[in-house]
């Protein structure tokens, strides 16, 4: 059997997930207007020829790539706002929950894990649902806490998955998320951890918390 190789743990240092986008200005240069994140900032397309140029240059060269194929401004936007984050990648595809804009993020040039998600808010704020699932407060959660105890050596690993919404008073939504736990690639999972993402009644996001751990 191959051994298996442990990623290393998340920082546990920050309080709520990474908010990528929490500014709906642009990273500067000709594309910099139209950034917000919807529907017009989805792509399809190739970037196969970047596969050689990486890892150096890979985040110009997917800019690039989508650029000299007619890419709208706001695609090449969000994908300037990835390659910056150090994560080469484009907006592949958008969709609507409960009121709240998901975009689905394509990564290229990964050797695992393509895919991630954003969640955006109804004032352009933009929430990674991979990030930072293991921090500082979601470990302070008696049941997760628990969990770790009994399981030191796991990890989470992305992309996560939706598992549903439900309705929060007032007219709100929580969008949920799960996300595998185990100790390497080809380990079986230990369990899953399922996170809400709040949002008002106005789609305005709210925060995040543990839901279940099983």
């Amino acid at each position: 059997m191959t051994a298996c190789q442990k990623q290393p743990a998340a920082p546990a240092d920050t309080a709520r997930p990474r908010d990528v986008a929490g500014q709906t200005t642009g990273l500067g240069g000709n594309d910099a207007a139209p950034s917000r994140i919807d529907a017009s900032a989805v792509w399809s397309g190739s970037t196969d020829a970047c596969r050689s140029d990486a890892p150096p240059g890979g985040g110009d060269c997917v800019v690039e790539a989508m650029r000299g194929a007619g890419a709208t401004p706001a695609a090449i936007a969000a994908a300037q706002r990835l390659a910056a984050q150090g994560d080469p990648g484009y907006v592949s595809a958008w969709d609507d929950a409960s009121g709240v804009g998901v975009a689905t993020l394509e990564f290229p040039l990964r050797a695992n894990t393509n895919q991630g998600t954003w969640l955006v808010d109804a004032g352009g704020r933009t929430i990674d649902v991979d990030a930072d699932v293991l921090d500082g407060s979601a470990r302070a959660e008696p049941a997760l806490k628990a969990f770790l105890d009994a399981h030191p050596d796991v990890v989470p690993f992305a992309p996560a998955q939706t598992a549903g919404t439900a309705p929060l008073p007032d007219g709100g939504v929580r969008l949920l998320y799960a996300t595998a736990l185990r100790s390497c690639h080809a380990c079986a999972d230990a369990g899953t951890l399922t996170l809400g993402y709040d949002f008002d009644a106005q789609r305005r996001y709210l925060g995040r918390q543990v839901v279940e751990v099983r």
